[in-house]
This record gives C-alpha cells, structure tokens and sequence, in this order.
C-alpha cells in the first residue's frame, strides 16, 4: 500500500457517568486531522482530566503513521450540568473567589466572573456523589476512540494514496512512451545534423583550398580538420546516454510504486534525477522535437513531483 498524508476522521463514544444505569453521559469525541509534512508532527489538544492519555496515544500513532502534520483534537461534552448542590466543590469556589478579588484590586475595570465561566471552572463541580466517571474508564474510552479513528485515518489514507499512485504510474507510463518515440530519432538528427555541419566547413574552407587560391590549408588538413569538427559534435548533440538514464530512472520509479510503503521521500529523489536528465536532454537538443519532447517531459516531472509532496 502507498499511503496519502491527507486525511480526517472523528469518532464519538459515551461514558455513563454512573455505571449501569441510564445517567447523563460524558461524550468523548476524537478528531483527527492530518496533512503532509516532512517529518511525523503529532499536535495534541487534549483536556487536562484525560492528559495521562495522551504518552500512549503518542505511541499509538508513532507506530501506525510515518510522515505528515497530524492534529488530535480530544473533546468532552457533559450531556448536563450537575443540578444538586452537593455536586459543587466549595472549596474550589473559595479559592476561585480569592483569586478573582486579586485580580479585581489589581484591575478595577475588569468584568466578574458570570455564573457560567464558575460553573466551568476546573475543579467546581465536584467529583464526589459518584457523579464523574471513574478515571480508568474514562481514559479507557479515550484510547478507545483515539484507536478507532486512527483506524479510519490510515483507511483514508491508504485510499488517497492508491489514488496517487494510479495517476504517478500513468505519468510514468507516459514518459516512457515519450523515451521510447525519441531514441530511434538520435541517429538520424546526429548524422542530419553532421552533414550540415560539414557542408557549411566545406564551404568555409572551400576558399583556403581552391586551386588558384594562396595554400593556407592542403586539401588532406581541411579534410581533417571537417573530421574532428564533425566527430566534435556529433558527441555534443548525443542524447544516448541521457534517454537510457531516463528510462533506467522511469523503470526504477515504477519499481517504487509497485512495490509500495513508505515511498514518498524515495520518490522525491527520484524527480530530482529524472529533471535532471531531462535538462541535460533539453539543452543538448539539436532539433525541436527533441526539445518539445524535454519539455513534456520537465513538465509531467514538476506534476509528478507536487503529486509526491502528499505521499508519505
């Protein structure tokens, strides 16, 4: 499997806050969202009450994912808030009393504290009464939530990443048959090529070596010196080498992509490979088709390159 850095899943449980009977409810709710990076990046949201969860569901993820920018958003909904005046917790609201008048005598114009800001405050609403879930129950269904959208993360994943990989394996396919067209031409243009050459150096030299000319050059030097011209460039318009290094890299990038895994950073160097033989192509063209063919070329590289940036 070859797998996207993109993806999203939420997954809500319940915990009863009194076990076995038909009490209110704390919802936990787990959101996951992911986007490439080049590293694995774990960004934790996480309420202080379920905070111990949070070293194993970094270990959970650290086994299952390999790259990208992940947020965990952990949530929890009190379906009600406690009605009975046992549920506060006194002393917490002495101490959160205290704290306000502090504040109040440092800043005068600042606003009291409403109802609903006390009712919030960590630690008002007691624990006690049997009105909480038990801590290893709660977590519990932390783990279990944050498993279970992992799960669905990784599915997605995996289908945006089979995605991908179909439309990389076309541009490959599409670049071999590019290769493919262009390699029976390299003979032909390099001896097209050379007879022009040699005809405008005969043509130079025609004069050195007229018969009723000054010798400035005998006929068998001219003939040379057209040979090693022509030999020259003839080397310096051959594009073998770099359409067999194209195909070598075409080939082993199919390679990656069937064999799957954790395939993007292979990939990238890939590009950098292919772009490079291909700007070699392009500047040693000594026609036009073999220029348009470089630049397709460079241009389904630079599509297959932004493509990757998602793989992990």
């Amino acid at each position: 499997m070859i797998y996207s850095m993109t993806g999203y899943a939420i997954v809500t449980h319940e915990v009863p806050i009194v076990a076995n009977s038909e009490a209110p409810a704390i919802s936990v709710s787990v959101e996951l969202r992911s986007v490439n990076s080049r590293f694995l990046d774990l960004s934790f949201r996480i309420p202080d009450e379920v905070r111990a969860t949070e070293s194993v569901m970094r270990e959970m993820f650290t086994q299952k994912l390999g790259r990208g920018k992940v947020e965990i958003r952990l949530n929890l909904q009190r379906s009600e808030i406690l009605p009975t005046s046992g549920a506060l917790n006194h002393e917490a609201l002495t101490q959160l009393a205290l704290i306000e008048a502090q504040i109040l005598s440092h800043f005068p114009q600042a606003e009291r504290l409403t109802a609903n800001e006390i009712l919030h405050w960590p630690g008002v609403l007691s624990k006690s009464n049997g009105k909480t879930p038990a801590t290893d129950s709660l977590s519990a269904t932390v783990i279990q939530c944050a498993q279970q959208a992992l799960d669905e993360l990784v599915d997605m994943r995996a289908r945006e990443g089979a995605q991908l990989a179909a439309i990389l394996l076309d541009k490959v396919t599409e670049m071999e048959k590019i290769v493919t067209e262009i390699t029976p031409w390299v003979p032909e243009l390099i001896n097209k090529h050379q007879q022009k050459v040699v005809e405008r150096l005969q043509e130079a030299l025609g004069l050195a070596t007229a018969d009723n000319a000054p010798a400035l050059i005998s006929r068998e030097e001219a003939a040379e010196r057209i040979r090693q011209e022509v030999t020259t460039y003839g080397i310096r318009i051959d594009v073998s080498e770099e359409l067999t290094r194209l195909s070598t890299h075409l080939r082993e990038t199919r390679q990656i992509l069937q064999k799957g895994g954790r395939v993007g950073k292979k990939l990238d160097f890939m590009m950098q490979e292919l772009n490079r033989e291909a700007n070699t192509l392009g500047s040693k063209a000594a026609a036009k088709e073999l220029a348009d063919s470089a630049m397709t070329l460079k241009l389904l590289i630079e599509q297959m390159r932004e493509q990757i940036q998602n793989l992990e």
